[in-house]
């Protein structure tokens, strides 16, 4: 196919960028405990081929499913492109997972072999105990004085099961293995850009997650799509603290940046108390936002030099009020680029423009390549200004994804017969081409045949001056069919009543809008990308 990819790979662009950009900062990492380990594009290319030496010798070879269960660092990425490399795919598994949730993805995908945090040991050997096997070996990574990234040594009982075999199940150690190969690839296996890079698994808030399997082509696309997305030049400092496993960092953030030949500043832990000073400090360019930061970062002491910094554009990615959007661009002195997409459309489908005017709070047009249409449950384009589905027209396995992983059915039901990405999120179009976003179709309720979006009752009740968050679900009720249930976080400090939220609700919203049933909280669940985690409310 000719396309702006044309057959580029991961391994090929990457390759490209390690010759052109060598000496260029790549990487500045800052881990939980507050070290700090810098990488040039040339030097992180040596551990890239170092790690993927390490798969070859355990027989890893091209198409094998190899599951990453660690947080955002440098060997997340090293193991990404190092698997790339080889043509073995990349499975992300949420940092937050248990074992049962992690044997889930493991089991769906096949995955043949692991790289694990030391925190996460306890979990595989458990899965190991079970019965599940992996033919290729579980790396342990991120410990040992030999790891530049983060000093952890293992507990004793952990040096026993790096050391030894466990049944038939052996334990490697990642950085010893890696100090132990050159820095050269020792073998090179045929790519295309339509050959999967890696699986990517949806949140899974609602259901059961599905992966989404992400093509080479797909990766260099993210990357050229962002790049105009934000004007992104070498120059640029682009600053995340995403999880590694999120769509959010990886076709937002580290993509762009490597196809500029910019440089990615990852903070492995989100701190409020700290951010703002790192955007200063790393002298960010471009960063990354969402609903919780935004508000978090706004309870902060003001500092004042907090306005003096390098930012021109925050990619965003939940709606807030508009008062609290107002508040903050005036008090951090930014502009919010707002924006729209999903894992399975691989870029931010609709964008703010780079360049020019901006709609707030429309999440933009369509971005280059995409085309986007507002439907109605039978695929068909509605007019104008009437709410309905969004729905996105591109390529497969280039500018959209390919496929949900070993779920045929599922994948069907997400491309309309002419081929348009159905997201099952509503939302309409005015006359000037601009979207607006109405909500998620996993948040639509309907009680007594009114259909009731859940996000309006929580913008409600982020409304009042006690709530610091909210959470409104669906439950049966054998007379409405669902009932509303609201859970509220009060903010620190504050004592507030379920009668306090019910008269709050009465005086604010139609009758028929009103929850049946309510909970104050002292935390909500939430997923690796800080969403709440509505499936574990009840």
């Amino acid at each position: 196919m000719t396309d702006i990819v044309g057959d580029e790979t991961l391994r090929s662009l990457w390759e490209t960028m390690a010759t052109r950009w060598g000496d260029h900062e790549f990487l500045i990492f800052e881990n939980r405990i507050g070290g700090v380990f810098e990488y040039t594009y040339s030097q992180f290319d040596e551990d890239v081929n170092r790690i993927a030496n390490v798969f070859l010798s355990l027989g890893v070879q091209k198409g094998d499913h190899v599951a990453l269960h660690l947080h955002s660092s440098p060997e997340f990425m090293m193991c990404l492109f190092g698997l790339a490399k080889i043509g073995a795919i990349s499975v992300p598994v949420n940092e937050q997972y248990l074992a049962d949730e992690a044997e889930y993805i493991l089991d769906n995908c096949g995955a043949v072999c692991a790289v694990v945090e030391p925190l996460y040991l306890e979990t595989y050997v458990e899965l190991v105990n079970r019965g599940h096997k992996f033919d290729k070996g579980i790396l342990v990574a991120r410990a040992g004085v030999d790891s530049p990234v983060c000093d952890v040594e293992f507990p004793e009982m952990e040096k026993r099961y790096v050391s030894e075999a466990h049944g038939e199940q052996v334990f490697y150690d990642f950085w010893g293995m890696r100090c132990a190969q050159p820095t050269t690839l020792l073998e090179e296996c045929p790519l295309h850009s339509d050959d999967p890079a890696q699986i990517i698994y949806t949140s899974g808030t609602t259901s059961r997650p599905k992966g989404v399997v992400v093509t080479h082509a797909n990766m260099v696309f993210s990357g050229l799509y962002g790049d105009w997305e934000v004007s992104m030049r070498g120059s640029d400092r682009v600053l995340s603290t995403m999880p590694a496993c999120h769509s959010n960092f990886q076709l937002a953030a580290l993509m762009p940046v490597i196809t500029a030949g910019a440089t990615l500043i990852v903070v492995e832990k989100y701190s409020a108390r700290k951010f703002w000073k790192q955007v200063r400090e790393y002298r960010a360019t471009v960063i990354q936002l969402v609903a919780m930061m935004l508000r978090t970062l706004m309870l902060q002491p003001v500092d004042p030099e907090e306005k003096n910094h390098f930012v021109r554009e925050a990619l965003y990615f939940i709606t807030v009020t508009d008062e609290e959007k107002a508040a903050f661009e005036e008090r951090f002195n930014v502009r919010i680029m707002n924006t729209y997409g999903s894992t399975e459309s691989i870029g931010w489908v609709l964008t703010d423009p780079p360049v020019g005017k901006r709609m707030w709070p429309s999440v933009g047009r369509a971005g280059l390549g995409y085309e986007v249409r507002i439907a109605n449950p039978e695929d068909q384009e509605l007019p104008h200004g009437e709410i309905g589905e969004i729905q996105v027209k591109g390529v497969r396995g280039r500018s959209l994804m390919l496929e949900y992983l070993n779920n045929e059915k599922a994948t069907n039901e997400t491309f309309s017969a002419d081929g348009w990405l159905k997201t099952g999120d509503q939302g309409y179009q005015d006359d000037n081409g601009w979207f607006y976003f109405v909500d998620r179709k996993s948040n639509m309720v309907k009680r007594a045949g009114e259909n009731i979006s859940t996000t309006e009752i929580e913008k409600i009740l982020d409304g009042h001056p006690l709530i610091e968050e909210s959470a409104v679900i669906g439950v049966d009720d054998p007379i409405r069919d669902q009932a509303l249930k609201a859970f509220v976080l009060p903010v620190k400090g504050a004592t507030l009543t379920v009668e306090e939220v019910e008269e709050y609700c009465k005086g604010h919203m139609a009758s028929f809008k009103v929850p049946s049933f309510y909970e104050v909280v002292t935390e909500f669940p939430r997923t690796c990308s800080m969403k709440i985690e509505k499936k574990l409310l009840s």
